[in-house]
């Protein structure tokens, strides 16, 4: 069983950064991908970012140029720059095992909140 364990995240000011932090643990397969997704009250969840395990990255267009993903092996790490507002959310730690199909695991979400 996969188990994704965060840290990070908190309250900040706008233009602020943060640093998120993500571990996986059990069974992970070759070829997969880590990356962080958000969710704002009253919005669905969005992918932020991710990273597979050749390094090839995808950026939401909304945190390109602020955001940074990177990974060591099983922990994944998002660091935010230029922090907004509209950067507010929940933000979970996601893990896709491709092989047979997908297999997607989730952490437990941590909160972001920029403040104006």
């Amino acid at each position: 069983q996969v188990q994704l364990v965060e840290s990070g995240g908190g309250l900040v000011q706008a233009g602020g950064s943060l640093r998120l932090s993500c571990a996986a643990s059990g069974s992970i397969f070759s070829f997969n991908a880590m990356g962080w997704y958000r969710q704002a009250p009253g919005k669905q969840r969005e992918l932020v970012a991710r990273i597979f395990n050749g390094g090839s990255t995808n950026y939401a267009d909304s945190v390109k140029g602020r955001f940074t993903i990177s990974r060591d092996n099983a922990k994944v790490y998002l660091q935010m720059n230029s922090l907004k507002p509209e950067d507010t959310g929940a933000y979970y730690c996601n893990l896709n095992l491709y092989g047979g199909g997908v297999r997607a695991y989730w952490g437990q979400g941590t909160q972001v909140t920029v403040s104006s």
